[in-house]
């Protein structure tokens, strides 16, 4: 009898993974789907401009603000962690390319996707979310316009193109904001900051940075999309999508911007 109670539970214990592993394909599958639809439009040019633009300017815009707030703060605190102990060891050249090197590789371009993931993707999901739940989606089904070439490809292009371009300010205001803690803490010269930057931060650097910024533009407008596109529930279901689609495009940037990383800067 033991034996029979000992062998289904080692049974059940191997049931339960699999339903999470076959969500998680799922959810990837749906990603997949709905990218290869958008890319399909995009390479046909099926999608309307001027809603890419109108959606590029209101993400962009209204991202701009936290990012650059973000950007500068990192760029102070790491500056700030840096300068006196460089200073106290004879370090003080490297203070301006350590603080350049960690923001222009890593923490502009995953920083920026994480503020972005929590500001335009949340209005993505939400704005997808209300057109469910209000039969808009329906409507324009019933009107034989594609949902995906309609709603999906603009936030998509408007993603892809805004996340570089906010990457570019955020590295140059924590950049700057590193230079002025630097000079207000340690009173370093600005010429030996500026030569440090110079010498370990490279071009290549600074476009593989953009790269992994287009590249977390393109997770997170799926993220948002694919979430908005299956809410449920009414007005509580969105509330949920939102939330759902912010935390798991925020883990999927860390996770992705660890396999960048290993791939990008060997």
């Amino acid at each position: 009898m033991s034996s029979v109670v000992g062998t289904s539970f080692y049974l059940r214990t191997l049931r339960r993974p699999f339903p999470v592993t076959r969500r998680f394909f799922e959810y990837v599958g749906g990603l997949t789907l709905l990218f290869r639809d958008s890319l399909s439009y995009l390479v046909r040019l099926r999608f309307r401009p001027r809603e890419a633009v109108r959606q590029g300017a209101f993400l962009i815009v209204s991202s701009l603000p936290i990012i650059l707030l973000t950007s500068g703060f990192t760029g102070l605190v790491i500056s700030l962690e840096t300068a006196v102990s460089a200073v106290q060891y004879g370090f003080s050249q490297i203070i301006g390319g350590s603080v350049a090197f960690g923001v222009v590789r890593e923490l502009g371009p995953m920083l920026t996707g994480i503020v972005f993931a929590g500001r335009a993707g949340a209005a993505i999901t939400a704005q997808l979310g209300s057109m469910v739940v209000t039969e808009q989606i329906e409507a324009l089904e019933s009107m034989g316009a594609s949902p995906t070439r309609v709603l999906v490809v603009p936030r998509l292009l408007a993603c892809v193109v805004g996340m570089p371009m906010l990457t570019v300010f955020a590295d140059i205001i924590a950049v700057y904001g590193g230079y002025y803690m630097a000079w207000l803490r340690v009173h370093l010269p600005p010429p030996t900051y500026w030569l440090s930057v110079q010498q370990f931060v490279t071009f290549a650097d600074f476009e593989k940075g953009l790269l992994k910024a287009a590249i977390f533009g393109v997770l997170i407008a799926l993220v948002a999309c694919h979430e908005g596109l299956r809410t449920e529930g009414g007005a509580e279901g969105v509330g949920k999508v939102t939330t759902q689609a912010v935390v798991t495009a925020i883990i999927l940037i860390f996770g992705l911007n660890f396999a960048l990383s290993y791939v990008l800067f060997p």
